[in-house]
């Protein structure tokens, strides 16, 4: 399985681009894709997802151009968007039926699948009460079990783990860890720790371009031996800030611990081992 995004950009006006001659190929796996709001990550997934039309480019699924035959797609697509509706009168169970019927989804099993999906979602025992006595999380758990219905070829996550605790985000990870062994999944988040427990691959995005597209080791050595922590006091922070990228501040006993990347390190830095996080955000705010 392989989908090929080709030269595509999504035009709102003359000068405002979601997306500009953006080109990538995706395989089998987990594709986390990070960047800061107005990337154009959602702008990408909706029109994998066929719900947005580029401006120009192509979209190839497995050779099949999805532009011109968006069902070859969509019969094989489970997808999340950020912002998903629930019926809220409607419960669990009653909610994946009509869902499986507007996928047309004629499984005699899918009562069977309905009810795996909530036990691996931990909604099993609230699957009998309304959807809009839910919390956050919870519908968003619902939003997840209905993307995946249709035992899907292809599944997009737009921010799947937003109102989710530490536990159901541990819990959503594994399951996805499973699908992917045949799928291509696509996760989009802002918590970049929910994309470097599982992808495979990495792609950066900012203002609708790509800024890299690799697996995450290739993304973190670009900061190797560029990470340092030192403690300075308060009263130097904010200039601190200004010649150098800062990753994180803490308090250590009357100074400011501060987490940075520097080719220069100032003395008394001491080098840190580089993660996704320290790579990302060199990477959004030095492009």
């Amino acid at each position: 399985m392989k989908l090929e995004i080709k030269n595509v950009s999504k035009r709102y006006s003359r000068n405002k681009y979601g997306l500009k001659d953006f080109s990538m190929t995706i395989d089998k796996g987990i594709l986390g894709l990070l960047g800061p709001n107005g990337a154009g990550k959602s702008t990408l997934l909706k029109m994998i997802a066929t719900v947005s039309k580029p401006t120009e480019g192509m979209i190839i699924l497995n050779k099949n151009n999805i532009l011109k035959d968006a069902n070859y797609i969509r019969k094989q697509l489970g997808f999340l968007p950020q912002d998903f509706g629930v019926y809220p009168n409607l419960n669990a169970f009653e909610f994946l039926q009509y869902i499986a019927a507007l996928k047309g989804i004629a499984d005699k099993e899918i009562q069977f699948k309905i009810e795996q999906l909530l036990n691996g979602l931990n909604l099993l025992d609230a699957a009998k009460k309304p959807i809009g006595s839910y919390s956050g999380g919870m519908k968003q758990r619902i939003g997840i079990a209905q993307a995946l219905l249709n035992d899907p070829k292809i599944i997009i996550f737009d921010e799947p783990t937003v109102g989710l605790d530490p536990e159901e985000r541990v819990r959503f990870r594994n399951l996805i860890s499973d699908l992917a062994q045949d799928c291509i999944v696509i996760l989009s988040s802002h918590i970049v720790s929910d994309i470097d427990t599982i992808a495979d691959q990495v792609a950066v995005l900012k203002n609708g371009s790509l800024l890299s597209y690799s697996n995450q080791e290739k993304l973190i050595d670009r900061i190797d031996q560029k990470v340092f922590e030192v403690a300075i006091n308060k009263e130097h922070l904010d200039n601190f800030k200004n010649n150098n990228i800062v990753i994180s501040t803490s308090r250590k006993e009357d100074k400011i611990a501060v987490r940075y990347i520097s080719e220069s390190p100032i003395d008394g830095s001491v080098s840190q081992t580089a993660n996704l996080e320290d790579a990302y955000l060199y990477l959004t705010k030095t492009n």
